[in-house]
């Protein structure tokens, strides 16, 4: 049975459309697919020369012997990438999106500029990224991976870097970049390394090892092998045998098991089994989980800032997905804070306290799932959005509960008040000795109406004005009863008077203490609601460090081998970046770090609830003072 939130894709579908004009077009029905997956994503793009047999290893990630076109000719068969949504194979809690592009380098093309962004499109929307190509890891092999080298005039990291300025700093793209994994299909060869055996991880670095030199050839030779190492730190390696005799080549996907070469079939199957063990849900910086519907927003991002002639910024679109994510974990959080109340709270309730109680509990659960989705919100705009909106609709349930009550209370005492208003309108009262009896009929009603439970917030203030509505009827009695004396009725009038004087004044008292606890809980939903973005950013912070120590030591690692190699200059610079990572994580661990969040949610509540009391304010500044 399907979770929702899951895609089970009948066969693949085109994302990215790369049309014959070069323009690339986003395919609806695809974004639509991606756009119901409200589970993380893990995404695996495979890229290389046409003709290569990437389809192939794409079906069976998928499961599947057919589904990616594998095509039987000379020409490529796909183009612009297409994407199949399969939940993963090991992790029932996530989806698996397999994205195949178009081959590169296909003279068939009319237009071959749009290989440089397929390529770039698959670094940005994958988490493991397959390169796949024919024969060895040699030079030509590497300069046919030219795109890489291309990759810092294809992508900005960040918005604020001054053009003019070097290229940006390499971890900030391995912050970004997926992990990468070398195909090599039909490797014949021995894996010996000056007749010694090695891996296939070592057979990649060893081809990755910088030549020595300083002149343009080698400088030229170097740039993808150093672009390889300072962009994907995390790097994996695996050789295919020739599946088939070419005979068969041209029905690979036919082909049963037992018609493959068992060494192909053995190299498959530890591919396959490495990338579902071992490729990571698709997250943005700070580790937030990217789920399908997300993925689908950077797709957009991305292409849309491709077609309009600009480069496209990671952080811009990171941002913009923490726009759009930030308003659904805020309408998620209002729909879940609805169910809740409606679940829970029983108009009317006897006290303010007991719907404050319950507005409590659920404003707490409803800002848990605030919490968990949102991200990047710095500013804290849309946390304080959700405070206002809470509070108008906590509002809103007081002002139901005040009218239900009302309602109850009205009925109640038209219900107990039906033969005092009988004996009104037959008379019986207007004769000697008839206010007396009035009055303890009254009273009568007055007794019976408190003994009813579940009356609600309004039982005073009805009654109040219940009894309102009987002093003009009260006092013609009284002056028409022959039994008083003058003095008499004086004394009765007064005390009538006192009585409601009394009664207004309890209704007062009543109004004033439900006031103030008003107040009481919106300093309580002011402390809530800091805590809890305390606890995520603690969590945030945890998250960047880790991000910040792995960044490090594999650019230490990185700097080490280069030194081994004899590359000072190289290790120079890579001791640079190792550096600027350090120096912000200083900055990450520095309590004014969390200050600057806070501050904007004090900021934020001032410009949205102007009216929030100086203790309040001075109760969440108290907060971070002590952090």
């Amino acid at each position: 049975m399907a979770t929702p939130g899951e895609a089970h894709m009948a066969h693949p579908l085109c994302l990215i459309e790369n049309r014959p004009d070069g323009k690339l077009i986003l395919q609806e029905e695809a974004l639509a697919v991606l756009q119901r997956i409200r589970q993380p994503v893990v995404v695996v793009a495979i890229v290389g020369p046409y003709r290569t047999g990437k389809s192939y290893l794409m079906n069976r990630l998928a499961g599947q012997r057919k589904g990616f076109s594998l095509g039987s000719t000379v020409q490529a068969n796909t183009k612009g990438i297409w994407m199949w949504c399969h939940p993963h194979p090991h992790q029932s809690d996530r989806t698996l999106v397999l994205l195949d592009t178009e081959g590169l380098e296909d003279t068939g093309k009319g237009n071959t500029q749009n290989d440089a962004w397929i390529f770039a499109l698959a670094i940005l929307l994958s988490t493991t990224l397959v390169y796949n190509s024919k024969g060895t890891i040699d030079q030509n092999a590497l300069d046919q991976l030219h795109y890489v080298s291309e990759l810092t005039q294809k992508i900005r990291v960040t918005s604020s870097r001054d053009p003019s300025q070097e290229d940006e700093d390499s971890s900030e793209f391995a912050r970004y970049f997926p992990a990468f994994i070398w195909a090599v299909r039909d490797f014949t060869l021995d894996l010996e390394i000056n007749g010694r055996p090695v891996s296939e991880d070592g057979y990649l670095e060893n081809a990755l090892k910088l030549q020595k030199g300083d002149t343009e050839q080698v400088r030229r030779c170097n740039l993808p092998r150093l672009c390889i190492r300072k962009f994907f730190p995390s790097r994996k390696c695996f050789t295919f045998d020739r599946p088939a005799s070419r005979k068969n080549l041209r029905r690979l996907e036919e082909l049963q098991e037992e018609d493959l070469e068992e060494e192909f079939q053995e190299s498959v199957t530890r591919f396959c089994d490495h990338v579902w063990e071992t490729a990571k849900r698709k997250t943005v910086p700070g580790g937030q989980a990217v789920t399908g519907a997300m993925l689908a927003k950077l797709a957009e991002t991305y292409v849309e800032t491709i077609c309009s002639g600009k480069v496209p910024c990671l952080e811009n679109a990171v941002l913009a997905l923490a726009e759009m994510e930030n308003m659904a974990a805020m309408e998620e959080a209002l729909a879940h804070y609805g169910r809740l109340m409606g679940e829970r709270l029983n108009l009317p309730t006897e006290s303010v306290p007991d719907l404050l109680r319950v507005h409590a509990e659920c404003e707490k659960e409803a800002l848990k799932v605030f919490m968990a989705r949102a991200f990047k919100n710095d500013e804290s705009h849309f946390q304080a959005k959700l405070m206002k909106t809470l509070l108008d609709q906590k509002e809103g349930y007081c002002q139901r509960n005040e009218q239900e009550s009302t309602q109850c209370c009205q009925a109640l005492l038209a219900s107990l008040s039906v033969e005092l208003e009988e004996k009104v309108r037959s008379g019986v009262y207007f004769q000697p000795n008839g206010h007396g009896q009035f009055v303890a009929d009254l009273k009568d009603v007055e007794g019976r109406y408190r003994q009813k439970p579940k009356k609600g917030v309004m039982a005073e203030a009805s009654l109040k004005q219940f009894l309102q509505g009987k002093e003009a009827v009260g006092r013609a009695i009284l002056q028409s009863d022959t039994a008083l004396s003058e003095k008499e009725k004086q004394m009765e009038e007064a005390q009538a008077q006192a009585e409601a004087t009394k009664r207004e004044q309890e209704v007062q008292r009543q109004r004033q203490a439900e006031l103030e606890q008003k107040v009481q809980d919106q300093h309580r939903s002011y402390e809530e609601n800091v805590q809890q973005l305390k606890t995520k950013m603690e969590q945030h912070r945890e998250r960047l460090l880790e991000e910040q120590k792995k960044m490090m030591e594999s650019k230490l690692a990185e700097q080490e081998a280069l030194l081994n190699e004899g590359y000072r200059k190289e290790a120079e610079q890579m001791m640079k970046e190792i550096q600027r990572l350090r120096e912000e994580s200083a900055k990450i661990k520095d309590p004014s770090w969390s200050k600057k969040v806070l501050k904007g949610l004090v900021t934020g509540l001032n410009l949205i609830l102007p009216g929030i009391t100086s203790k309040a304010i001075r109760a969440i500044s108290e907060q971070f003072r002590n952090l």
